[in-house]
């Protein structure tokens, strides 16, 4: 059975409209419980290390390589998903990060047989990538969008596209898993997967207009702008062309804003779907954040000037929260639910914040981000569980992603308060693991609209490789050392 993307999902209403259910007290005291962890003094590392046992323990192997299932276990999606977002590219990370700060050659040797797995299926060309683009979504798979008793318009191609050039759910994500596991093992014919992956997203490219396109979709997730940011990283496979096809990327999407007032613009996620999301992962802080790192990498002064206007578009939005702020996760019904991780909240926006604070000094910029980081502290997470900050662990979308954010703000500026909240999201995450022996997962509930439908995942935005990275990191800072992510992603800060 096919698993929805992130974008099917939005496109099916399952994470923006409906009500979260009160938990049942039961299942709180469950996740809660206090496991007895033994008297080692790295608990952190010590739980890193239990998530890959747990990861290890659902590998399937082929002749291909390995991979490993996104919900091992389960009946309709038990199955490899080949997304960054959720699937086996992130457990790879995952392998990455534990050889980095380990030492050890198995987590190395894992991860170059989850890399076998995935050069297999790069394409020899660009003629799949075309194809897709060219096809149409199976609407009979996809209901409409019901938004105020109207059915949004038809689908069109994006959805299928998507799963072909995008960053989280896409060839490009492949790309950059291959080239981070060419440069941790030196393997040539990674480097040269990936640069085949690279061309055949090159040659995807559709002229439209002002610039290129791949799909319909604007945003990071799936769409121009976190492919844009993925062809900033791949300059070492395409050479010059891949800064020209960002610039162009960088031109479509600047005339595809949606002017407010005079200094601001805001963009949607994709024309066919009318509500709009402004935060990182699919809304107007994502593509404000390309548009800057473009700038920054070799791009024109119009795209900073498109990113600070998108900035101060999200400014002008903000909604108090104790003496900070948050920004709603969609207009209209929308306008209270605040979500506060890496895809709808200040996580993710904070990276808009930090990138514009290096690039227009007089912006107030890193003023804006702390306001940010206090907004999110004011909601009481993660002991206050509300719509936004639902029964969800992960880097997308809870404990992890907050608790990387403050781990990140730790590194830079080496206030014990920043590197004290982490803690805070990471202890609470520990008692909402389930333990057998030396293995340990999560269950967690990946959509806020569907809180009882919850499973233990294995992947990077959701599951326990996202998690256990996260642990390594914070392991790492309790004892000096700020190094920070093995693997630093094409829309991280460090990236540029």
């Amino acid at each position: 059975m096919h698993r929805l993307s992130r974008r099917e999902l939005l496109h099916s209403a399952l994470c923006a409209g409906a009500v979260l259910p009160a938990l049942p007290r039961a299942l709180l005291a469950d996740w809660r419980r206090a496991a007895e962890r033994g008297s080692s003094d790295r608990p952190y590392l010590d739980a890193a290390l239990r998530a890959e046992h747990w990861i290890r323990s659902t590998a399937i192997d082929s002749a291909k390589g390995r991979t490993w299932p996104a919900v091992p276990g389960d009946a309709k999606r038990g199955t490899p998903e080949s997304t960054l977002y959720s699937g086996a590219p992130g457990v790879v990370l995952f392998y990455l990060e534990l050889h980095a700060f380990t030492g050890e050659r198995r987590f190395l040797d894992e991860a170059v047989r989850g890399a076998v797995d995935i050069a297999a299926a790069i394409p020899e060309s660009a003629a799949a990538v075309r194809e897709a683009g060219r096809g149409r979504v199976d609407l009979g798979r996809l209901p409409g969008v019901a938004l105020g008793g109207d059915i949004a318009p038809a689908i069109p191609k994006s959805a299928a596209a998507v799963r072909e050039a995008g960053l989280y759910e896409g060839l490009a994500g492949h790309v950059f898993v291959l080239q981070a596991v060419h440069r941790a093992s030196g393997r040539d014919d990674f480097a040269a997967a990936a640069r085949r992956g690279a061309k055949a997203i090159a040659a995807a490219a559709i002229p439209n207009g002002d610039g290129v396109v791949w799909n319909d979709v604007t945003d990071i997730i799936s769409g121009s702008a976190g492919i844009g940011l993925a062809l900033l990283a791949e300059r070492d496979l395409l050479g010059d062309e891949a800064l020209d096809l960002a610039r162009r990327t960088g031109d479509r999407l600047i005339a595809l804003a949606k002017p407010v007032t005079e200094g601001q613009r805001k963009w949607m996620m994709d024309y066919t779907f009318p509500r709009e999301m402004p935060n990182f992962s699919h809304g107007t802080a994502g593509i404000a954040y390309f548009l800057a790192t473009l700038s920054a990498q070799g791009g024109e002064r119009r795209h900073l000037d498109a990113a600070l206007d998108g900035a101060r578009y999200l400014r002008a939005i903000a909604a108090p929260s104790g003496d900070g702020f948050v920004i709603r996760h969609h207009d209209g019904d929308g306008a209270q639910l605040f979500y506060l991780g890496w895809c709808h909240g200040p996580v993710g926006t904070s990276r808009l914040w930090q990138r514009l604070a290096a690039l227009d000094r007089g912006g107030k910029w890193s003023e804006t981000e702390d306001g940010g980081a206090r907004g999110l502290i004011a909601q009481g997470v993660p002991e206050q569980r509300t719509e936004g900050f639902w029964n969800n662990i992960s880097q997308c979308c809870g404990n992890a992603g907050v608790a990387e954010y403050f781990l990140e703000r730790f590194r830079r500026g080496g206030k014990a308060d920043d590197l004290a909240y982490a803690r805070r999201q990471a202890d609470d995450l520990l008692h909402r693991g389930t333990t057998d022996g030396d293995a340990e997962r999560w269950v967690q509930a990946e959509n806020r609209v569907s809180p009882l439908d919850v499973a233990a995942q294995t992947g990077w935005m959701q599951g326990a490789a996202g998690v256990g990275a996260m642990l390594l990191h914070l392991d790492a800072a309790t004892r000096g050392d700020r190094r920070g992510r093995a693997v630093v992603f094409p829309d991280s800060l460090s990236a540029a």
